[in-house]
């Protein structure tokens, strides 16, 4: 159990946040504030809490549980975000900036129904659905890792610590909306990046350097070579869905709707470099995280059994108890700044895509206060998911990105680039990523390839025979680029 100090530290940081929440309550005055901050963001808060609100709790826990038990080939899933991270701000963000604020649109759904000319609904219900499904997912991972950070700070059950985590969350996005969500990002992006820098210089400098991680290494059979696993060489497939992490970019609601909400696109520039130096340093701090603690922890034993709380113990071991409070807050922070902005995109979801036309005749006091009571709703189903304490961070993290990459990564590059695309051709090619994932997943497949490589690729393949092939003479100047 923690100490005195790790606690009083930890405390204050929590309710720091719920401060932000309030701060922001009285300045949110419209449903668009909400939702989208006004589309008012500066640079540096943009970059910061996208990248915070895309990392999430699987760059302090997953990410360096995955390399301590499997080394240093886990690096190809930083390869590709990195590379994902790159394209989806230099070609995504611009247009996507500018053609939501031409079709006045808040979310993914609307604005592909807008943009393509969908009078039916299915884009944007399908839309809908699908962004709700995986970001309850995506929201009970953000909860499993606080539910494991609570339990091993606090030494409480487990399922109290998903339900103490959650409530902490819930209780500033509720107030605060999107201005909350942003601005506390900011702050915890600033966290997380100072720990994940110190940290593992912290643990390479009491675990012998380079040297004392590569005979750790050698000792535990474990594969210094980026080719290679324990059992011989990684084979191209097995390379190539680590990679594929890249292609989920496209398809994030909750790092799109960043792109939505900045001041300007001439913005975009600085806050493309400013997301990229974070995403290097804080990728390479967390493979580093997990080299380090292959010298610092004999086996999982020593972590109570879970490798994905290795930064928690490396910290209590590390450093004294008010400075360990802080960097514990890291922990927290990572895992709090995508659970919000997860929340929050399914609230406008909800508000935005169903509400609005249920009620036509809507104000926005009522808006705001149903998104409110969506954050809450969202987030109980999150909770009841998350109270398995042998779920994995990591592995809910995959399905629910691979997800969102499948079904919404070829739509939007599609709608953004190619002029008069019938909407037909974009809704079959969504409804076969999706189809061909869970079928994937479901089937065992995804431990031969990720889910999201046939999903991805099922998506463009059937939105391009139909756009070709069966809708053709339905659509003008097809394939012509925007």
């Amino acid at each position: 159990m923690a100490g005195f100090e790790t606690l009083f530290t930890f405390g204050i940081y929590m309710i720091f946040l719920i401060g932000v929440g309030v701060y922001f309550y009285n300045k949110t005055n419209n449903v668009e504030d909400y939702l989208i901050g006004g589309r008012g963001m500066g640079s540096w808060v943009t970059a910061l809490s996208a990248q915070a609100s895309d990392m999430s709790g699987w760059l302090l826990m997953g990410l360096p549980g995955a390399v301590y038990l499997s080394g240093i080939n886990q690096a190809w899933i930083a390869i590709g975000l990195l590379v994902g991270t790159y394209l989806n701000w230099k070609f995504v963000a611009p247009k996507l900036r500018v053609q939501t604020e031409e079709t006045d649109t808040m979310t993914i759904s609307t604005f592909l129904e807008k943009k393509l000319g969908d009078n039916t609904g299915l884009i944007r219900n399908f839309s809908a659905i699908v962004t709700l499904f995986f970001f309850t997912i995506y929201s009970s991972s953000g909860l499993v890792a606080a539910g494991k950070l609570f339990e091993s700070m606090l030494g409480i059950d487990y399922k109290i610590a998903v339900i103490i985590g959650a409530l902490t969350i819930v209780t500033y996005t509720f107030m605060g909306g999107y201005l909350a969500s942003c601005w506390t990002d900011f702050f915890q992006g600033a966290l997380m990046f100072g720990a994940i820098i110190l940290v593992p210089l912290m643990a390479l400098n009491i675990s012998g350097g380079t040297q004392g991680v590569i005979d750790a290494m050698t000792a535990k059979n474990i594969s210094m070579d980026i080719f290679s696993s324990g059992s011989g060489k990684l084979g191209p497939v097995a390379i190539i869905s680590s990679l594929a992490w890249g292609l989920g970019y496209f398809g994030q609601p909750h790092i799109l709707v960043r792109f939505m909400s900045i001041n300007s696109v001439k913005d975009l520039k600085k806050s493309r470099l400013i997301a990229m130096i974070w995403v290097v340093i804080s990728l390479a701090g967390a493979i580093a995280v997990g080299l380090a603690g292959i010298a610092m922890f004999a086996n999982p034993a020593d972590m109570g059994g879970d490798s994905e709380k290795l930064f928690i113990y490396m910290i209590s071991k590390l450093f004294n108890p008010w400075f360990g409070g802080i960097l514990l807050a890291a922990i927290l922070s990572a895992i709090m700044s995508t659970i919000d902005s997860q929340l929050l995109v399914s609230s406008t979801t909800l508000t935005e895509d169903f509400y609005k036309y249920i009620k036509k005749d809507v104000n926005d006091k009522e808006l705001m206060w149903v998104g409110r009571i969506c954050v809450i709703g969202i987030s109980i189903v999150s909770v009841l998911m998350a109270l398995n304490p042998s779920a994995k961070v990591l592995a809910l993290v995959s399905y629910a990105w691979g997800g969102f990459g499948a079904v919404f990564g070829p739509a939007i590059i599609a709608t953004l680039y190619f002029k008069n695309m019938n909407w037909k051709s974009v809704f079959t090619g969504m409804v076969a990523g999706m189809l061909v994932l869970v079928t994937w997943k479901h089937l065992g497949y995804g431990s031969f390839m990720y889910e999201i490589v046939p999903g991805f690729m099922a998506n463009a393949l059937v939105t391009l025979i139909g756009e070709k092939v069966f809708f053709k003479e339905k659509s003008q100047e097809t394939n012509e680029l925007a």
